[in-house]
């Protein structure tokens, strides 16, 4: 079958900015396989430029695809994007199979196939099995309901989803579709052509708001040898300098990551890496952090979320205020930065509350602050939590994490971008800062952290601009609950796990005995 997978343009600030594009690596990871099942697959990146809707149609005519598989990381904010630009495609293209997956479509399957009437399919959880399993169905012609992890409608019009697909326990029996994309294209980390890797899926922590966590039902990695190796042809064949790690949490098992550096250092390769993980697993690792910093580790983003304790408490982080800062310190001394991110609005926050994570963030000291807005998901627990609160950002494009979404009643949004722009700016702008952005030893730090001042910059002001003259938002608007339904925690592990597994197979053995 000829199939055509689009990377959708996204509005987010982080797509646009950086004028530095990552690859798409969900997309990749099922390209790869349809690849290996015989299928000619091509990719259509429209995040450059980005792609002007009538451009994308225009290529998309002129490859004739039997199928068009459409996802976006981003898929909350992405999905309005989505909608409009497969109610396009369909047009051009009326006989072509609509597929379309990603973590809001995986949850919210019901509304998407009930208002989109042009998307026909849905690869609800991890694709790389079900989406070429799903295709092969859709060449044969054959029936949809015993194909797991998918929603689609019935022949009588009825939307319908199937029971979860397994979650895949070997992450090494499918590749990446590299072979898809123009490496020379992709660059990060201040123009060096960069790629993004998962060591690992899903994590075994509990934070209540998580979108992710559920997405990937448990925490599972790559054979460490195999990755290191994938890592060293990327850079010796295609001029990778930078790995982005895309995980959750890819330090979860200390003995794994552990293997992972050692082979990577044994493969002798000069990277930069950067990517996530959890304070308590810096401050776990200090004795093995001068490893990190030999296999490449230059930042690692830790999601402090905030720096109160009640509140890390209240969304069930598991961390602590006082390991935040130790791995902050530790990260310090074996010259590798850290990015401290901090969420308002978990809370409704007082001026007195903002202060004073003010003041603890500047006794944190980290070298990069990243501050976003708390943004709930229907299926997280957390949603439980603020289904009452008010919408103030009805536009669900800016259900970006960088846009306020929810109203605070202690204070009106100006007020508090007024606070975060201004926390941001005393943090990056200290002269502790300031002094190793100009000053550091070590040269591929200032580096880095001379490209994240220069984003900065250009972030700050545009954020400022598009609350004043772009974003919309409405006085009073619908509660969490209107806004989006029922809350929907009990679906929150989108896959099968073993345990869901026996539940399924007994399930079967039920209705067989009663056949």
């Amino acid at each position: 079958m000829r199939i055509l997978i689009i990377n959708p343009p996204h509005p987010a600030i982080g797509s646009r900015i950086p004028k530095e594009q990552l690859p798409p690596l969900g997309l990749l990871s099922i390209g790869g396989p349809l690849i290996d099942d015989g299928h000619e697959v091509r990719l259509i990146d429209a995040e450059f430029g980005p792609m002007p809707f009538g451009e994308i149609v225009r290529q998309a005519v002129a490859y004739r695809p039997q199928a068009l598989l459409l996802g976006h990381s981003g898929s909350t904010s992405g999905h309005p994007i989505v909608a409009e630009l497969t109610r396009l495609l369909a047009k051009a293209l009326p006989d072509a199979w609509i597929v379309y997956g990603g973590v809001f479509p995986t949850y919210h399957w019901r509304e998407v196939l009930a208002q989109e009437p042009q998307i026909d399919v849905i690869v609800r959880g991890e694709g790389e099995e079900t989406a070429p399993r799903l295709i092969q169905a859709l060449e044969r012609g054959q029936s949809l309901k015993a194909l797991r992890g998918i929603a689609f409608r019935d022949d009588n019009g009825a939307v319908v989803g199937t029971a979860p697909a397994p979650v895949i326990a070997d992450l090494d029996s499918f590749r990446i579709g590299w072979e898809l994309i123009d490496h020379a294209r992709y660059s990060y980390w201040g123009n060096k052509r960069a790629v993004v890797i998962q060591f690992s899926r899903g994590c075994p922590h509990l934070c209540n708001y998580c979108g992710q966590r559920g997405f990937w039902t448990r925490w599972r990695h790559r054979d460490p040898k195999k990755l290191a190796a994938e890592i060293a042809w990327l850079h010796h064949v295609h001029g990778v300098e930078v790995i982005n790690f895309a995980d959750e949490n890819p330090t979860a098992s200390r003995k794994a990551w552990k293997a992972f550096l050692e082979a990577l250092i044994a493969e002798d390769v000069k990277l930069t890496l950067v990517g996530s993980t959890r304070a308590d697993d810096i401050v776990r690792d200090a004795d093995i952090l001068h490893r990190y910093k030999k296999a490449g580790v230059e930042r690692f983003l830790m999601g402090m979320e905030n720096t109160d304790q009640a509140t890390l408490e209240l969304i069930r982080k598991g961390g602590s205020t006082n390991k935040d800062r130790e791995a902050i310190r530790l990260l310090r001394e074996h010259d590798m930065l850290s990015m401290a991110t901090w969420v308002v609005g978990f809370e409704e926050e007082t001026d007195r509350d903002l202060w004073r994570g003010l003041k603890q963030l500047l006794s944190y000291d980290p070298d990069q602050i990243q501050t976003l807005y708390v943004t709930p998901h229907r299926w997280t627990p957390y949603f439980r939590i603020a289904k009452d609160r008010r919408v103030i950002q009805t536009d669900q494009r800016r259900w970006d994490y960088k846009h306020q979404v929810l109203a605070t009643r202690h204070m009106a949004p100006w007020r508090l971008l007024l606070w975060v722009k201004c926390i941001e700016a005393i943090v990056q702008l200290r002269p502790k800062a300031l002094r190793r952005v100009l000053f550091h030893p070590d040269r591929k730090i200032r580096h880095a952290m001379r490209w994240y001042t220069k984003m900065g910059r250009r972030v700050w002001p545009r954020e400022v601009f598009g609350f004043l003259f772009r974003d919309r938002r409405v006085a009073i608007g619908p509660t969490v609950a209107e806004f989006w339904g029922a809350p929907q925690d009990a679906e929150e592990e989108a896959m099968a796990s073993k345990q869901k597994e026996r539940s399924i197979a007994s399930f079967n053995d039920d209705k067989a005995c009663a056949a």
